[in-house]
Formats: structure tokens, C-alpha cells, sequence
């Protein structure tokens, strides 16, 4: 009995073990993962591959086809006619709405 005792005591350290090296492995991935872009646009598809949309850096609406961009040519992109996103709404946060109203009404 205490032979089978000691086994599974030894088993149970070890799974300890195992999951605060994971544990320990997932922290260090955290800290090395490079920071989320401010600002993403979406790339279709075909040569040249031109932006069809534009979103927030953490937007979970956001394709595979992406680069980030900065913040002016994000506000460039959407003064000229690509399409914000409607999850995220960089056009809002980037006060792109206030500056085509206040355009319109001049």
C-alpha cells in the first residue's frame, strides 16, 4: 500500500510540475508578443491588393489579409472612401465623421 501511495504522490508532482512550466511558458509568451497595431486595414484580394476596410487594432472583425498603418494614413484611407468597419468604428474614434459633417455643411 505504501508503494502505491508513493507512485501516485510522484505522478501527482509531476502533473504539478508540468502544468507550472506550461503556466510559466504562457507568461513568457505574453511578454514577448509584440504590441497590437493602433490601427489595421483590411487588403482584398488579387494584384495589388487595394484596402477595403479599415479597423481598430484589437477588432475581431478584422480578415487575415492585414497590415497596420498609422494613425494619419488610417484617417487618410477613410477620407477617401474605404470602408470602416461597423464592429469597431475607427471613423468615429479617429473623428473622421465630425471633420465630412462639418465639410458638408460649409
Amino acid at each position: 500500500m505504501r508503494v502505491w501511495h508513493a507512485m501516485w504522490l510522484q505522478r501527482i508532482d509531476t502533473k504539478i510540475a508540468a502544468l507550472r512550466e506550461q503556466e510559466a511558458q504562457q507568461e513568457q509568451g505574453q511578454k514577448n508578443r509584440p504590441q497590437e497595431p493602433d490601427w489595421i486595414v483590411e487588403l482584398g484580394v488579387g494584384s495589388g491588393r487595394p484596402p477595403i476596410e479599415v479597423h481598430m487594432g484589437g477588432c475581431y472583425a478584422a480578415g487575415k489579409r492585414r497590415r497596420p498603418v498609422p494613425r494619419d494614413e488610417a484617417r487618410r484611407l477613410l477620407a477617401s472612401g474605404v470602408r470602416a468597419c461597423t464592429h469597431c468604428k475607427p471613423d468615429a474614434q479617429l473623428r473622421i465623421l465630425d471633420q465630412l459633417v462639418s465639410c458638408a455643411s460649409s
